[in-house]
C-alpha cells in the first residue's frame, strides 16, 4: 500500500478528511520553503502538494504566479525541489508528498532521471496539469511502473463522456477542481461541490479531493463533510507574501495550516 493509500485509508477509519496542503517549492527562499515543508505535518497537514516553479504556470493565479517568480528568482530548480523531499524524508517517513506543476520542467530534466530520483527521494505522486490522458506514454505510465501515483485533474467541465477517460488510469487521489479557472479563484458552493462528487463517485472507488477557492478554516470544514480531502493553496502561499521577514513568512503558513487543519478535523463527513 502506498502511502496515499495508507493516508486516506486512515482517515476514512476515523471518519474525517484529509487537508491538503500546497506551497511552491523555494518559495520564498530554500531555507525558508524547506522550513515550511517540515513543519506543516505537525500544524496539520494530512497530505503535502510541492509545486515545481516553472516560469508559465498557465493553471495558476496570481498568488502562486508571484510564489512561482519569488522561488526561482531565488534559484530553485526541480534538483533543488527534489533535495527539498530527501531532506524532509530524513525525519518524515509517513506523510505522502506530492509533486504539483507543468511537463517542461521534467521533459528537460529528462524523465527518466526524473522519476528514478523522485522515487529515491521519496515522492508520492505527482499531478501534472498539461499532461491529458492522451500523453500518458511521456510521464504516468513510467511513473507508475515505478510506483509513483499519477493523479488527475477533474473539473466542472469534465462530462460524463470525458470522465471514464481521465480517470481510466488514475490512482492516488482524484483532484476535483471546484471552480473552472486558475488557482485563488472564485469558491463554488457546497451543494455544487456536493453534486459534483456524487457525480464523481459514480465513475471512481478513489478518494475525492476538493481544491480551487478554499481559504479559510469555515470553508475547508464545509467542504471537509462532502469530501476525502480539501485542497488549500493560494491562501497559505499569500501569507509569504504578506510576510515581512522569512521568520515570519514560516511562522504564519503554519499558523495558518493548523486553523485550517481545526477546521477540517472538527467537521464530521456526511
Amino acid at each position: 500500500m502506498s502511502r496515499l493509500e495508507q493516508r486516506f485509508a486512515e482517515l476514512k477509519a476515523e471518519g474525517r478528511s484529509a487537508l491538503v496542503t500546497f506551497v511552491t517549492a523555494g518559495d520564498p527562499g530554500y531555507d525558508a520553503s524547506l522550513a515550511i515543508l517540515k513543519g506543516l505535518p505537525a500544524a496539520g497537514a494530512d497530505v503535502i502538494e510541492l509545486g515545481m516553479p516553472f516560469t508559465d504556470p498557465m493553471a495558476d493565479g496570481v498568488a502562486i504566479q508571484l510564489a512561482t517568480l519569488r522561488a526561482l528568482d531565488a534559484g530553485q530548480t526541480l534538483a533543488k525541489t527534489l533535495q527539498m523531499v530527501r531532506e524532509f524524508r530524513v525525519d518524515n517517513q509517513n506523510t505522502p508528498i506530492v509533486l504539483m506543476g507543468y511537463y517542461n520542467p521534467i521533459h528537460r530534466f529528462g524523465v527518466e532521471a526524473f522519476v528514478a530520483q523522485a522515487k529515491e527521494a521519496g515522492v508520492d505522486g505527482l499531478i501534472i496539469v498539461d499532461l491529458p490522458p492522451e500523453h500518458d506514454a511521456e510521464l504516468a505510465t513510467p511513473a507508475q511502473a515505478a510506483g509513483i501515483d499519477f493523479i488527475r485533474l477533474t473539473t466542472p467541465t469534465t462530462d460524463d463522456v470525458r470522465l471514464p477517460r481521465v480517470l481510466e488510469r488514475s490512482s492516488g487521489f482524484v483532484y476535483y477542481v471546484s471552480v473552472a479557472g486558475v488557482t485563488g479563484a472564485g469558491s463554488a458552493t457546497t451543494e455544487q461541490v456536493s453534486s459534483a462528487i456524487e457525480r464523481l463517485r459514480r465513475h471512481t472507488d478513489l478518494p475525492i479531493s476538493v481544491g480551487f477557492g478554499i481559504r479559510t478554516p469555515e470553508q475547508a470544514a464545509a467542504i471537509a463533510k462532502l469530501a476525502d480531502g480539501v485542497v488549500v493553496g493560494s491562501a497559505l502561499v499569500d501569507k509569504i507574501a504578506q510576510a515581512e521577514s522569512t521568520e515570519q513568512a514560516v511562522g504564519d503558513v503554519l499558523e495558518l495550516c493548523s486553523a485550517l487543519a481545526q477546521g477540517v478535523r472538527g467537521a464530521r463527513k456526511a
